[in-house]
């Protein structure tokens, strides 16, 4: 960082660099900002050389010193005033160390800058660089016990962002864009998984300071989202499948089209699209101002409004008051219920609702549970409310007791036992006609 430079053009008037906390950090490390300042200051061409040259003395881990002579050879593809330049560029900002014997190598700041930007590019082309670098530098940092808050909020910026990229492509409802999100979400499953491996451990630490375990739980819920993401992709995906249009018997789908079509060059397009267009030719105008005054005069006197057809609905016809509703025929209900209120005892379930064949059987059963149900369930009024109501207990059993006739093979045990037991009517008295 140049010395000379004058904060105050940048703060406020009135505020001294002093005041600015967050400048304190970035001042205490001027020697590795210059070292990186060094490095990327100048044209690409520039850039490129010094990286170039920095990374090939640090590549010499056995013989990691560097005669003037040698670095000569090792670079004869360069211009030899270009590297020289280079070297004094590298040397005057403390990149390159000189040794008393007058050999190069590598400084402190050099080596990590060389190191840093050596991780960056072992990443590759499909995975996301700066996802791997993050994890990669979290998991150094929890090695060596200094993982911080601050560490910890680059990732989770970082997953965040991947959220957003993701939601934005399901958004789309453009194919090409979900099949390059689910892809890169495949390349960087690893480093999810070891991202999630990284915060299982630190979460598992009872002393764990409170602002990291707040930040490495907002960390976990982001990477449960992107978990969740795939199966998004897989939703969308299927909704576009049911939209997709094949062409005629070819076997060639609307997809294939539009990838076909994305491969090509923007002349080519503009070639494909010649006489598929038209311009719209511009009408004469051909009424004049009398014909347009006289539609006018309709308008404005209701000639129009006369005019126009009647739409309004016709009125309803009369509805005849004699037709009766259809109403469920309950005979057999309302019998079932005259021969349960006058059983005199306790009787067998096979001998209750036999009679009429399978069918009414069926029907009686049925009933039969629903008398199971208890008084409290049944209806204020009706048939089924006065059936419900009868004073008796049903109790059913697990076995079956074979029955044999009426269409009934067998059945299950039970019993109907009336709750108040009757006293046997008296016979009817005879009387002469």
């Amino acid at each position: 960082m140049n010395p000379s430079l004058n904060l105050s053009d940048f703060l406020a008037p009135g505020v001294d660099a002093d005041e600015v906390p967050e400048l304190a950090a970035l001042a205490s490390a001027r020697p590795l900002l210059d070292a990186f300042i060094t490095l990327f200051r100048g044209t690409e061409a520039e850039v490129l050389m010094r990286l170039l040259v920095l990374r090939e003395i640090g590549q010499e881990a056995e013989v990691p010193r560097w005669s003037p002579d040698a670095l000569r050879a090792r670079f004869a593809y360069l211009d030899p005033v270009k590297l020289e330049t280079v070297l004094k560029r590298l040397r005057d900002n403390a990149l390159l160390a000189i040794g008393e014997d007058g050999q190069y190598a590598l400084s402190d700041i050099g080596r990590n800058a060389v190191a840093a930007l050596a991780m960056l590019l072992r990443f590759g082309d499909e995975e996301d660089a700066e996802l791997g670098f993050l994890t990669a530098q979290l998991a150094g940092l929890q090695a060596v016990g200094g993982v911080t808050a601050e560490s910890l909020g680059h990732l989770l910026s970082k997953l965040t962002d991947l959220t957003w990229h993701f939601e934005e492509a399901i958004a789309s409802g453009s194919e090409f864009r979900i099949l390059d999100a689910r892809r890169r979400l495949s390349a960087n499953g690893r480093w999810l998984e070891r991202g999630t491996d990284i915060l299982n451990k630190l979460l598992a630490e009872p002393d764990a300071d409170f602002e990291l375990a707040r930040v490495a739980q907002r960390i976990g819920l982001a990477q449960s989202r992107l978990a969740r993401a795939d199966a998004s992709f897989q939703r969308a995906l299927n909704k576009i499948e049911a939209q997709r249009v094949t062409l005629g018997s070819s076997g060639i789908s609307s997809s294939d089209v539009a990838a076909w079509l994305r491969r090509l060059d923007g002349a080519t397009l503009a070639g494909l699209a010649m006489g598929c267009t038209a311009a719209v030719p511009e009408l004469p105008l051909l009424a004049g101002g009398h014909e347009l005054l006289d539609r006018a005069e309709s308008a404005l006197g209701g000639e129009a409004a006369q005019n126009a057809t009647d739409a309004t609905l016709p009125p309803p016809d009369a509805t005849p008051v004699d037709a009766a509703p259809e109403t469920e025929d309950l005979a057999m209900l309302e019998h079932f219920t005259h021969r349960l209120d006058a059983l005199p005892g306790a009787r067998p379930l096979h001998q209750v609702v036999a009679g009429g064949g399978f069918a009414p059987a069926s029907y009686r059963l049925s009933l039969l549970a629903l008398l199971a149900d208890g008084e409290d369930a049944s209806p204020v009024d009706g048939p089924v409310g006065a059936f419900m109501r009868l004073p008796l207990d049903v109790h059913f059993g697990d076995e079956l007791v074979t029955v044999g006739e009426d269409e009934i093979a067998a059945i299950n045990t039970g019993e109907v036992i009336p709750r108040v037991p009757r006293p046997p009517r008296a016979p009817a008295p005879l009387t002469h006609s």
